[in-house]
């Protein structure tokens, strides 16, 4: 999902958008002789996302920058820990410092935020997904983070699964169509590889649900107890999601009520950036 493709087009971009005519700093201060170099070192702890998007920014910036990442993605680090080294001609290294950190930034808050939610449900079976929450033009990247923090994906896009949400089953209501006969409708206008799922958001709309044979249920905004109910309904007929204002202090609970998969909006809409530097020496 993020290629090298998908990350220079993004990057390329964003550079464009800080420098579109250059960095005038630079030009009028720094000499074209010199050089630096530089550690991305953690100011606190966390898990690393984002190290090729890092230094895809040098090295977009002016292809003779060196930037030698020394942990992967996904490795937990403490705070003072380098995490990358950069050199090179010092004003491509001064203009690229700034899009290089926001995405390591960014990037890392929702992986170190992601690992907290998967040690939470640990021992559970519960699987941490994300959602389509995502900052429109960086979904690819986000979702990137996510794996690289121990969760999962979501559907990419709308065009990857059918998910009937609660508005479309109102439109249904409204229409005077029955829900069972709706979905089995769909699913007979589907190929046989496309995955149903359907958000209700009470027990009584299960029943309707699981006669269509769908493949997920979405619990939306359940309690643990009528979690630990809609599990037990269904039985194992379907995939279970729980979703809805799902917190780090409430994720254990939610995941011990059985349930196959939780959906946090707030990896990716709410996810803090990390703390990381960017500590330059010029020569």
């Amino acid at each position: 999902m993020l290629t090298r493709t998908v990350i220079e087009a993004a990057v390329a971009a964003a550079l464009a958008e800080d420098a579109p005519w250059g960095d005038l700093t630079c030009a009028a201060l720094v000499p074209p002789s010199a050089t630096a170099s530089a550690e991305l070192v953690a100011r606190t702890d966390g898990v690393l996302a984002g190290g090729e998007v890092f230094a895809a920014a040098f090295t977009l910036t002016d292809p003779s920058v060196e930037v030698a990442l020394t942990e992967p993605d996904g490795a937990a680090f403490a705070a003072g820990a380098t995490l990358a080294w950069v050199v090179g001609p010092a004003g491509a290294v001064l203009q690229a410092e700034r899009i290089g950190l926001n995405f390591a930034q960014r990037l890392s808050g929702i992986a170190t935020a992601t690992r907290a939610y998967v040690d939470a449900v640990a021992g559970t079976g519960a699987r941490i997904v994300d959602t389509r929450k995502t900052t429109p033009g960086l979904r690819a990247f986000e979702r990137h983070a996510v794996r690289a923090g121990g969760g999962h994906n979501h559907r990419f896009s709308l065009s990857d699964a059918v998910m009937v949400k609660d508005n479309h089953l109102a439109v249904l209501v409204n229409s005077g169509v029955g829900v069972t006969d709706a979905l089995l409708a769909a699913r007979e206008r589907l190929p046989h590889t496309t995955h149903i799922e359907v958000e209700v958001d009470g027990i009584d709309q299960l029943e309707a649900v699981l006669a269509a044979g769908v493949d997920t249920i979405m619990l939306d905004n359940f309690t643990p107890d009528e979690l630990r109910a809609g599990v037990a309904l269904i039985g194992g007929r379907a995939i279970v999601e729980a979703s809805g204002n799902v917190r780090l202090d409430t994720v254990r609970a939610i995941a011990e009520t059985g349930v196959d998969v939780i959906s946090v909006g707030a990896l990716t809409h709410s996810s803090p950036a990390l703390d990381l530097g960017l500590d330059v020496s010029v020569r």
